[in-house]
């Protein structure tokens, strides 16, 4: 990695002033307490294009071509740093220690017992008051066989936002030629800890012009999910998705039963829950496929995760300003989080989130666009 950043140190100045680079770091504004910010620009050879920003780690454009070759942005976010300051619905950003969330902000581990903030009342959700999407996180681009990408890093202390532990993590992102996003998430700590770390994009395949999510046909590779409690905790049960608006193993509009009367569908506003993902396996499997039929452009998710948590964007509701000073109203984005499920800590029968000092934490995740 040292070799390649030198490389693109050594070249940063010519890669700034030539349009077609593919790899840019520059400014990108300062935090209101000072700290630089830069975005770190990605392009292949395909016409694909990412920005990421160093402030938490967040996605801020991702340009693909539709079936026609046209390019556009297929992800919510704001044109400037300054809009995500107070960014409520974590657009485009790096989740931890713990994405979704954990019942009441508490958990126990080995005997201790852990109080967290519940800033999603009366719950702990995104890593808390001040998660790792607040955070400014070092960036170190390179450019080699794999494609050209960016190695993110951030610590969080003992104790940062009630997690025990000295967390050391890493992301990287690459983008190939293939039109694949990858994304690699390491962490280690020096006392056991939970973490949980996932990619919060907003996605609309449509493009910018597209004013909601609804006609997206959507696949998920598994049978079952987990139903949650009015707070949208779950309750433990693995349930089976067959005869519920919930199954989305064939390819399915997503507003095609989003407003059946359903308890779930009711607590969640809509689709905000963990399915559990069919898997054989540690390695990487299918998670989840999107169609956008105006556009062509698909999207293939894998991942060597055992959930996923498909969020049709029902909290937007137009308040907020979005790029090019388009509001971001209901529905007009959806987020495929691939992840361990929620609330881990506190169902013994889930899969752990537990880590411990030498069993170094590791999850990857390949995002693949294409147009048909």
């Amino acid at each position: 990695m040292t070799g390649a950043f030198s490389l693109a140190a050594a070249c940063s100045s010519h890669l700034a002033s030539t349009p077609m680079a593919r790899l840019t770091k520059e400014p990108f504004g300062q935090t209101p307490d000072g700290q630089a910010i830069d975005i770190v620009t990605l392009r292949n050879l395909k016409s694909m294009e990412v920005r990421i920003m160093t402030y938490g780690g967040i996605i801020v454009s991702l340009r693909v071509p539709d079936r026609a070759g046209q390019v556009d942005d297929v992800v919510l976010g704001h044109d400037d740093a300054a809009g995500y300051f107070n960014n409520s619905p974590f657009l485009g950003a790096l989740i931890g220690r713990y994405g979704n969330r954990i019942a009441k902000g508490k958990f126990t581990l080995d005997g201790h017992d852990y109080t967290l903030a519940t800033n999603n009342a009366p719950n702990h959700l995104h890593g808390g008051t001040k998660g790792w999407n607040q955070a400014v996180w070092e960036a170190e681009p390179f450019q080699d066989v794999r494609g050209v990408g960016v190695v993110m890093s951030h610590t969080s202390p003992d104790g940062d936002e009630g997690y025990p532990g000295t967390v050391k993590a890493s992301v990287t992102y690459t983008l190939t030629d293939n039109n694949e996003l990858k994304v690699e998430y390491s962490a280690t700590t020096d006392k056991p800890t939970i973490i949980n770390l996932t990619q919060h994009s907003y996605f609309n395949l449509g493009g910018t012009k597209t004013p909601d999510i609804l006609t997206h046909q959507l696949q998920i590779n598994a049978d079952r999910y987990t139903p949650v409690d009015e707070t949208l905790i779950p309750t433990g049960e693995l349930a089976l998705v067959a005869g519920t608006p919930f199954d989305f193993r064939q390819a399915t509009a997503i507003g095609a039963r989003i407003e059946q009367a359903d308890e779930q569908l009711t607590r969640g506003k809509g689709y905000d829950h963990n399915w559990v993902l069919n898997r054989s396996g540690d390695g990487m499997s299918p998670a989840a496929s999107a169609f956008e039929p105006q556009s062509g452009r698909t999207l293939d998710i894998s991942t060597t995760e055992p959930g996923i948590q498909f969020y049709s964007g029902n909290f937007l509701d137009g308040t907020l300003m979005g790029k090019g000073g388009r509001p971001l109203a209901h529905r007009s984005g959806f987020c495929l989080e691939t992840q361990h499920y929620p609330d881990s800590p506190n169902h013994p029968t889930f899969p752990s989130t537990v880590v411990r000092p030498g069993t170094p934490y590791h999850t990857t995740t390949v995002f693949k666009f294409g147009a048909r």
